[in-house]
């Protein structure tokens, strides 16, 4: 009986495709996240002006910001929320981001403290205690 000795010894290669298709599905992903954090924080809003703000530190704290618009509708990552809803989100990110969330109000300027008060005490409700307001200071106000 014949034995084919090594018939047919071709190079093993591996298939790039895969992996090719992950890393523009993470690119894909990142770049529309990175979109949605900045329109959060461009809505357009005239807000307040303050004597004592302080200038915005970049670290690496999570942080959520919730819009107050002059309706009285509350935004948070686009979405319109009532002060239930927006209590029971804001436990959930606590939850998932722990104790160290910030949350950020930004409101117009003519909107009364009574619109924002719920987002207040949304936050008491939910654990978070560190809690800033967007402002201008006065040379820096449109």
């Amino acid at each position: 009986m014949n034995i084919p000795r090594r018939v047919g010894i071709g190079e093993v290669g591996i298939n790039m495709t895969p992996m090719i298709d992950v890393v523009f599905q993470l690119i894909i992903f990142f770049l529309v996240s990175s979109h949605l954090i900045k329109q959060e924080s461009h809505v357009q809003l005239p807000l307040p002006t303050a004597q004592s703000g302080a200038q915005d530190i970049l670290d690496e704290k999570p942080r959520l910001t919730v819009n107050v618009l002059t309706n009285g509708e509350l935004l948070l990552t686009g979405r319109q929320l009532t002060a239930d809803e927006l209590t029971a989100r804001l436990a959930e990110k606590v939850q998932e981001l722990g104790q160290d969330l910030e949350v950020r109000i930004r409101s117009d300027r003519t909107v009364p403290y009574a619109r924002v008060e719920p987002v207040m005490l949304s936050c008491a409700k939910a654990g978070i205690w560190n809690v800033t307001f967007a402002v201008y200071r006065p040379e820096d106000a449109r």
